[in-house]
C-alpha cells in the first residue's frame, strides 16, 4: 500500500511505466510480419490454404500466440469458400434458349403457375476437400471481400 502511495505521489497516477512489462516473446513485430506473409500469400491460389497449426510449427510459436497474431495483431478472420455452380456463357445462352421455348410452349396466362422441381447437374470437375478451401479475410468486411475470393466454382457439363 505505501508503494502505491509513493507512486501515486511522484507520478500523478498509478498506472504501470512503458515497458516495465514482461517482454513479449512469441507476439514479436517480426513473427507478425512472418505470419501475415504466410497467411495472406495464398490469394488466387485454391487448395493452398495452411492452417494455424501448419503455420506454427513453420515459424516455431505456440498456437495459441499464433491464434492471438491472426486475430488480435492482425485482424483477420478465417473463412470457408461457398460452393457454387460457374455459368459459363455457353450455359447462359442455352439455359436462355430453353426458357425461351418453354415459354412459347405455352399460353400467357398459364405461364405464372409453372412450377419446376426436378433438375439434374454433371459435375465435370474434380473432387475437393472444402476444409482445405479456406480464406483469411480482415474482420468485420467480409461482405467487402470480392466475391470471386469467397466463391469455388464447378463447372458443369451442358447436354
Amino acid at each position: 500500500m505505501e508503494n502505491l502511495l509513493k507512486k501515486l505521489r511522484e507520478t500523478g497516477t498509478t498506472d504501470r511505466k512503458k515497458g516495465s512489462d514482461r517482454p513479449r516473446s512469441a507476439r514479436t513485430e517480426d513473427n507478425v510480419w512472418s505470419v501475415e506473409e504466410l497467411v495472406l500469400s495464398q490469394e488466387g491460389q485454391p487448395q493452398t490454404h495452411r492452417s494455424i497449426r501448419q503455420i506454427s510449427r513453420e515459424i516455431c510459436v505456440p498456437k495459441s500466440s499464433m491464434l492471438r497474431i491472426v486475430h488480435d495483431d492482425l485482424s483477420l478472420k478465417c473463412v470457408k469458400k461457398r460452393r457454387v455452380q460457374e455459368f459459363t456463357q455457353s450455359n447462359r445462352a442455352v439455359r436462355l434458349q430453353c426458357a425461351k421455348k418453354l415459354l412459347q410452349m405455352f399460353p400467357d396466362d398459364k405461364v405464372d403457375f409453372i412450377w419446376f422441381t426436378d433438375e439434374k447437374v454433371f459435375t465435370v470437375s474434380s473432387q475437393r476437400n472444402p476444409q482445405n478451401d479456406r480464406l483469411y479475410v480482415p474482420a468485420g468486411i467480409k461482405k467487402q471481400v470480392a466475391a470471386e475470393r469467397l466463391l469455388r466454382t464447378r463447372t458443369t457439363l451442358t447436354i
